[in-house]
């Protein structure tokens, strides 16, 4: 029987199972894989600036292909950065398989140079971790890593020591179990879920991104039901189209119409979310929630049915059950509501607003500047985006932005750092998703402040040929958090950002500049974005007083806001 080395073990292991890139930063216990990986065909080696990139492309890969991704560290501190990104896999259910290098076996936990015990880091945020100790626990260890990775929808964490990985062993191949299953509900459940539908005289649905395979179902119960349909924002690219039940999203980034849907029902339908804001729900009314993950129900508010089961299959059982006739006016009220605000909201999107007689009214107050108004730069680049092209955001007000102000079609996707919430993910995540596929169209919504966090690796996109379109939202501000201190009534402290001239930093890293300072020059600026065939990067310089409205604010926010620009009045005066 041949030979081979446990690295080549692992990399032939990941081709077999359909991985094609590795993302991460090269280094000496890590020398072995990378070799493996420069040798094997079928596998491609793309180096980041930084390791977080790295992740969060990998986890980007997996939340887009449903497929496992790879990234690597190498020992210590290399795979210490690792894992921002990793925990935003982990909380988006993304099967991501990270390879760590490791001290050699001798030295471990002799306070060695650079060591850090990887399995009680990872330990948090992995479904499996282990450390390759010797060559006997190849290929079972790796068998194990990616199957955990695809089957609990997780993160895996292999660490292999410098001295482990070059090691030869008896050529074995890697063999993986891949298999599925859909968790058919409880009859018994669903006929109950069917009487309490029946009863019910206004139902509303909250659907999330585990109704996705159910998206017909859904459409055709909210028909049945005359119910109108809430979506939550990673559920965004799945009910945005073709839709005449959307009410949009509810929370901070919501209107009206979706927080009355859910205060004035009487029955509230939950399908396939995790919804996690407390506040935004009602105890007052009845609630079903059907999920595939049994520790999902009742997690966030109280529920009087729990139904564990897929969503599409389950939709399939209870429709035909459903035997009452349902009040239009539930769902026509709201839905004249929701179009209302977005006939208002959609004022904001016209380039020449500020230079109408009301709009020049309210710019005296909130952009006396004459900058660009965020929503406008989030209309146009909708509106000109491919039919298949794919958002990525930064955590902030970019994704408030592109939540009121972008409609998705369908063939597009979503994606942002949804459940960690962390800053600087747009970019990587668009790297990772355009080293798929370089002929797909990705658009990053990125924040000022999360795109020169991670700027360096605007570097990858270069080198790599990634053209990824990277649109800065350039208010320099930390924006969400400038809101959020002014509503508690502080004044806004901490939150400005000294920023370059972006364009110019991205031309000489090698990338193409481009710098919108006037409202008038906007859409041509944008459309020269979409057609160059490189990577690009717009710095559009927007509005730093933007306001966004929850969809239901309450007294003391406003209070505080009113609070809060009197304090920071009394400070510029102060500061003359």
């Amino acid at each position: 029987m041949s030979k081979q080395s446990i690295s080549q073990v692992v990399v032939d292991g990941l081709v077999a199972h359909g991985v094609s890139q590795v993302f991460g930063v090269v280094g000496d216990a890590l020398n072995s894989v990378t070799e493996a990986i420069r040798t094997t065909e079928g596998i491609e080696w793309i180096g980041v600036r930084h390791e977080e990139v790295g992740a969060f492309a990998a986890g980007a890969q997996a939340q887009i292909t449903g497929q496992i991704g790879v990234c690597a560290g190498t020992v210590g501190p290399g795979s210490l950065h690792l894992l921002n990104g990793l925990y935003d896999a982990a909380k988006s259910h993304a099967p991501v398989l990270a390879i760590a290098g490791q001290v050699p076996v001798a030295e471990l936990r002799s306070n060695y140079f650079q060591e850090v015990d990887n399995d009680a880091v990872f330990d948090d945020v992995a479904v499996f971790t282990a450390t390759v100790t010797s060559p006997d626990q190849i290929p079972r260890l790796v068998e194990q890593a990616i199957e955990s990775a695809v089957s609990r929808r997780g993160v895996a964490v292999l660490s292999i020591p410098g001295d482990i990985g070059p090691m030869e062993v008896d050529t074995a191949p890697v063999r993986v179990f891949q298999g599925t299953s859909r968790a058919r509900p409880d009859e018994a459940a669903v006929a109950r879920a069917a009487a309490l539908l029946d009863a019910a005289d206004k139902v509303t649905i909250l659907a999330g991104i585990g109704s996705r395979e159910g998206r017909t179902q859904v459409l055709e119960l909210a028909g049945a039901l005359a119910a109108p349909i809430v979506s939550t924002l990673k559920a965004k690219e799945i009910y945005d189209w073709d839709n005449p039940f959307d009410l949009g999203q509810n929370g901070l980034i919501g209107n009206p119409a979706a927080a009355d849907a859910f205060r004035d029902c009487d029955l509230l339908l939950m399908i396939g979310t995790d919804f996690p804001y407390r506040e935004w729900f009602s105890d007052d009314v009845t609630t079903i929630q059907i999920d595939a993950a049994a520790d999902h129900i009742g997690r966030r508010t109280t529920v009087d049915l729990g139904i564990v089961g897929d969503a599409a299959l389950t939709l399939d059982a209870l429709l035909p059950r459903l035997r009452g006739e349902h009040d239009r006016d539930h769902l026509e009220n709201l839905r004249d509501s929701y179009q209302e605000w977005c006939d208002r909201q959609t004022r904001l999107t016209d380039p020449t607003h500020d230079e109408t007689f009301t709009g020049s009214a309210r710019a005296v107050l909130d952009n006396p500047e004459g900058r660009i108004r965020p929503e406008a730069v989030a209309h146009v680049i909708g509106e000109l985006a491919d039919d298949d092209a794919v958002f990525t955001t930064d955590t902030g007000m970019s994704t408030v932005w592109l939540s009121r102000f972008v409609r998705m079609r369908s063939g597009q996707r979503l994606l942002g750092s949804f459940n960690l919430g962390s800053m600087a993910n747009a970019m990587p995540q668009a790297i990772g998703v355009q080293a798929l596929d370089r002929s797909r169209q990705v658009i990053a919504f990125a924040g000022d402040g999360g795109f020169t966090m991670l700027l360096g690796d605007l570097l990858t996109a270069v080198s790599e040929s990634l053209p990824v379109k990277i649109f800065v939202f350039d208010n320099q501000r930390l924006g969400m958090v400038k809101l959020e201190q002014e509503e508690a009534g502080l004044p806004d402290f901490g939150t400005t950002l000294k920023n370059p001239d972006l364009a110019a930093v991205a031309t000489a890293m090698g990338a193409t500049g481009i710098r919108i300072e006037d409202p008038a020059d906007l859409r041509d600026g944008i459309e020269r974005a979409l057609a160059h065939d490189g990577p690009v990067v717009v710095d559009v310089l927007t509005n730093p007083d933007e306001i966004i409205i929850p969809s239901e604010p309450s007294p003391g926010q406003a209070w505080g806001f009113t609070i809060a620009k009197i304090k920071e009045a009394i400070r510029s005066v102060g500061d003359d």
